[in-house]
């Protein structure tokens, strides 16, 4: 369980990383030395990028409260609870390049199955 939590944080600092990324080039070099008091406004794939991070930001506690208590809780299904785990890293993975793309369907199927994920790791404890 402990490689699934540090790839799904992982992901999420990915994540923080490649908002940054895409944004760079519209502020240039000279916007990172200084104050950054005024900012050139964010292209379509930043802000969709900074969505995407959004919505791993909300459900991240939501899947690290119940894996984490897969450690402490003695009648736990630690399989049931990896392979939610493995579930819900891999459709996130899968979620952020579907966000960029800006593919709705796909994307909403992405999300699903990773709430089904997470719904397995919460199952694993009753």
């Amino acid at each position: 369980m402990t490689i699934w939590l540090i790839a799904v944080l992982g992901l999420y600092l990915g994540q923080i990383y490649l908002s940054a990324l895409i944004y760079f080039p519209t502020e240039g070099t000279m916007r990172h030395l200084g104050g950054r008091d005024v900012m050139p406004e964010k292209g379509k794939l930043a802000k969709r990028s900074d969505r995407a991070l959004q919505n791993m930001s909300e459900n991240l506690p939501l899947f690290l409260a119940p894996a984490l208590l897969t450690y402490v809780v003695p009648e736990a299904d630690v399989g049931l609870a990896v392979l939610g785990a493995q579930i819900f890293f891999f459709a996130r993975l899968a979620y952020v390049p579907l966000y960029l793309t800006g593919i709705p369907g796909p994307r909403s199927l992405a999300y699903m199955v990773a709430l089904v994920g997470n719904i397995m790791v919460v199952w694993s404890l009753l």
